[in-house]
């Protein structure tokens, strides 16, 4: 699909309908809190106030970058006094190499990179899909032209990295095919289809081919018109009724079907890539669960969605700009503590942003780093992961078979379906006895730089009290916190070693470590 075809979009909204009419001076950002606002009005549901500094601080970085802020970013962004501090956070945050890191993690579970069963991909694919990925994520290579590479892609799983789309997956049949493109890039689960509808879309991937080479587990994924045994190619139909002009004895069915799929009016997948980002930065999808789209499922804020799909569509596919303007809006900056009652209503309709566990990975990362220790991985896959350096960051592993018993303590995705909900986020007493009892979590602590250079205590705390609060929770000790550390120095025959360890545990095993929020 052309990249000048979207810019036939017209990126105003004074032709839409009245109902989310805006001036055109207004920003996408002013937008998105208009019709949220709005929404909440006619419901009679007061939002929750905008978040601290500190909170937002905190929140951007682990939703931007799954990476905590360092004592001294904390300091430096919480004394500054500039009025858009925020707006000027958010576009240094898009521009770090945590950034590439942390979403090519949050795409592998989505495109399932696994090495082992069942998607068993093997490690030298494993690597060359999540390099692949890593490459588009960093560039900020257009959605729909990172899509278009996935889905027409042709050559060897270990040296094209997307042609391992077409293995990265349980059923390779050209059903299975057609129900993980539904699921992955229009939001559909193509097991509630009838069968007819399914087969229809089947038909575009029947040419789909696979045969191995010399070299050991490398297969090469290419255009075959003579795979199609059932006939279903000839078939085809797009999922909005039409059919493709395309002949399916000479030409590759996938093209057609791409270019119907992209065109910036379809509202597939503009509008569920959106609406994906919506819930990755939210914590909730305006069509909840974001890859379960269907008439009886709708959107809770339809106007918002529509914005959503068309800022998307103008920007081209950018997902940093589809991410800037929700950012920088109120509503991403709303409190996480409600005005009124937590219900269904107010949730779905963003009320206040929702708490939620830090992902397995950013957590291990985030006591790692506050620890200053790292972390051993495994795999059961033999060359190349027989060894995995230790310095590899739990954001930053390649391929989902390289695991450890924390992260599936805390829910990583197996990486089987690339279903959303792979990715387990709820809390458990196993999670919270490993925190406060583990030799794991306690080792770490005790190694940590708060506690093995700490200076004396008694008396005169607060700096290192402060230090140990901007470190763990990136924010300064209320007075009263102060207080309660202070008065315990004073009355403990600890040393400041075991004080400070104290109270590094102690914070680790508080909510506001282990959730954004």
């Amino acid at each position: 699909m052309a990249p000048a075809a979207f810019a036939a979009l017209d990126p105003l909204y004074e032709s839409g309908p009245a109902k989310y009419r805006m001036g055109a001076d207004a920003t996408a950002s002013d937008r998105i809190d208009q019709l949220v606002f709005d929404r909440l009005r006619e419901l009679k549901i007061e939002p929750a106030n905008v978040c601290s500094d500190a909170v937002f601080l905190r929140r951007a970085y682990l939703t931007v970058i799954g990476t905590l802020p360092t004592e001294e970013e904390a300091r430096a962004f919480l004394s500054a006094t500039d009025p858009d501090r925020r707006a000027r956070l958010i576009d240094e945050l898009l521009k770090r190499d945590e950034f590439a890191e942390y979403w090519t993690m949050k795409w592998g579970d989505l495109l399932r990179v696994k090495a082992e069963f069942p998607i068993k991909l093997w490690p030298n694919a494993a690597q060359a899909y999540t390099r692949w990925i890593y490459a588009g994520v960093r560039g900020n290579k257009p959605l729909h032209q990172f899509v278009h590479e996935l889905l027409v892609a042709n050559g060897s799983n270990f040296r094209e990295g997307e042609v391992n789309f077409y293995r990265a997956m349980q059923d390779r049949s050209p059903r299975g095919i057609a129900a993980t493109v539904a699921l992955t890039f229009m939001g559909e689960r193509a097991d509630k289809w009838p069968k007819k509808k399914l087969d229809a879309l089947a038909g575009f991937f029947a040419q789909v081919a696979f045969k191995s080479t010399a070299e050991w587990k490398e297969e090469i994924v290419y255009f075959d018109p003579t795979a199609d045994k059932e006939g279903l190619a000839k078939n085809a139909v797009f999922p909005d009724g039409t059919r493709p002009t395309a002949d399916p004895r000479t030409e590759d069915m996938r093209v057609p079907f791409v270019n119907w799929l992209l065109r910036p009016e379809n509202p597939w997948f503009c509008r569920n890539m959106a609406n994906r980002m919506w819930a990755w930065l939210m914590g909730r999808g305006i069509i909840h669960e974001p890859d379960d789209s269907r008439a009886d499922n709708p959107p809770s804020n339809p106007a918002l969605l529509d914005l959503l799909q068309r800022e998307f569509a103008t920007s081209r596919c950018n997902m940093k700009h589809l991410f800037r303007i929700i950012l920088n809006s109120q509503t991403f900056q709303l409190s996480s503590i409600p005005t009124g009652l937590e219900t269904t209503t107010t949730q779905a309709n963003f009320a206040w942003y929702p708490l939620r566990r830090m992902e397995a990975e950013v957590l291990i990362d985030a006591l790692n780093q506050l620890t200053g220790t790292q972390e051993s991985y495994s795999s059961p896959i033999p060359e190349p992961y027989t060894f995995i350096p230790e310095n590899v960051r739990g954001i930053g592993l390649p391929d989902g078979s390289i695991t450890s018993s924390f992260l599936e303590l805390f829910g990583r995705p197996p990486r089987d379906t690339g279903f959303e909900s792979e990715r387990n986020r709820s809390t458990s007493a196993a999670q919270r006895l490993h925190l406060l009892n583990s030799s794991h979590v306690h080792q770490k602590v005790s190694e940590c730089p708060l506690v093995t250079e700490a200076r004396d205590m008694k008396g005169k705390p607060d700096e290192l009290v402060k230090k140990i609060y901007f470190t763990v929770l990136s924010r300064p000790p209320t007075e009263k916190e102060l207080a309660a550390v202070t008065a315990h120095a004073d009355a403990s025959y600890a040393g400041t070693r075991e004080i400070a360890e104290d109270l590094v545990w102690a914070l680790v095993n508080q909510p506001e470590f282990i959730f954004i929020h």
